[in-house]
Parts: structure tokens; C-alpha cells; sequence
């Protein structure tokens, strides 16, 4: 890990950019670029990139075609489903290779099947060492994750590790 308590807020923005992928629910997409101009973005906000335009242009055509919108890179967000600006969002989070995703309900606007392909991705990216935090009202997709920490009333209520649920009391033991 690092330590970034001592950092500035450049310093900090650039561990952000470089090392934290973020979903947002509201996708936060740029309304007149395309989704391969929305994914690019990261690559540009991040001044020591190694990588020149072209092989941005390539990373961010992978990703797209990754959560399946290669058809849909050159289209502006006003011409995409909601479940495919998400999928956008998604391919934005990850063009960086972050070692961590915070994901606010990442596939609340999605379909069934491509709920399950973004989430079949996150899996395999945390197999592959990245942290992912995610928050979900969904338990079917809860089910898919190590640890769950249900809160209740913004409080922790209880916290389920690899199966083995801990109520409250518990809880409440363990975080003093």
C-alpha cells in the first residue's frame, strides 16, 4: 500500500486517477463526446502516462469492446441505453488498469445478461489482485462478493465473510 495521508490535493488527484477506477451510477459521462472520447478521458488527465495517443486510442477501444459497445464507440451519450452509457462508465473506470474500482451499484442499469458479464468482470479482475468496493442494494449481486457489510440507518448492522454471517453484537465487538 501507500501512505497518501501526507499528500497534497495534486498529489492525491493523481493517485485517483492513476490507481482508483470509479463507477458512478449516474455515469458522468461527457454529453457532446463520443464513448471512445468518454473512455479516453482518464489517459488525458493523467500528465506521466506512458502511453502515447495511439496506444490510448487502442486501450480505450479494447475496453470498450470489453463490456461489448465496439459497435457503439463513436456514439455520443444521448444516442446509447442507459444500460450501454453504463457500460461506458464502466470501460472509463478501467482503461487506467486501476488496482482499485469503487462501484456505485454498477449494474443497477443494466439487463440481466450484461448485469452478469460486468460483474463475471469485476470477479476476474479481483482474481487478478484488484480491490473492488462496491455498493449494491441488489443481493443477488451481494452474493458475489468475499465480504458483505450491511448497513442499516447508516450503521454497520452486520458483516458477512465468505459465508460466515456476524450480527450486530458482533459486529459491534469486532470495530472497537
Amino acid at each position: 500500500g501507500e501512505d497518501v495521508s501526507q499528500l497534497d490535493k495534486v498529489q492525491l488527484a493523481s493517485v485517483r486517477n492513476q490507481k482508483i477506477g470509479f463507477i458512478f451510477q449516474a455515469y458522468n459521462l461527457l454529453a457532446r463526446t463520443t464513448a471512445l472520447q468518454n473512455v479516453i478521458l482518464p489517459f488525458l488527465y493523467n500528465r506521466v502516462s506512458p502511453k502515447t495517443k495511439e496506444e490510448s486510442l487502442e486501450k480505450a477501444r479494447t475496453m470498450l469492446e470489453l463490456v461489448g459497445l465496439g459497435p457503439r464507440m463513436n456514439h455520443q451519450p444521448h444516442e446509447l441505453s442507459g444500460g450501454q452509457q453504463q457500460r461506458v462508465a464502466i470501460a472509463r473506470a478501467l482503461v487506467n488498469d486501476p488496482v482499485m474500482v469503487i462501484a456505485d451499484e454498477p449494474t443497477g442499469n443494466l439487463d440481466t445478461r450484461s448485469g452478469t458479464e460486468i460483474m463475471n468482470l469485476l470477479h476476474q479482475l479481483h482474481q487478478q489482485g484488484t480491490t473492488i468496493v462496491m455498493v449494491t442494494h441488489d443481493p443477488k449481486v451481494a452474493v458475489h462478493t468475499q465480504r458483505t457489510i450491511n448497513l442499516v440507518d447508516g450503521q454497520v448492522d452486520s458483516i458477512t465473510h465468505n459465508g460466515t454471517h456476524h450480527g450486530k453484537a458482533e459486529v459491534q465487538h469486532e470495530t472497537r
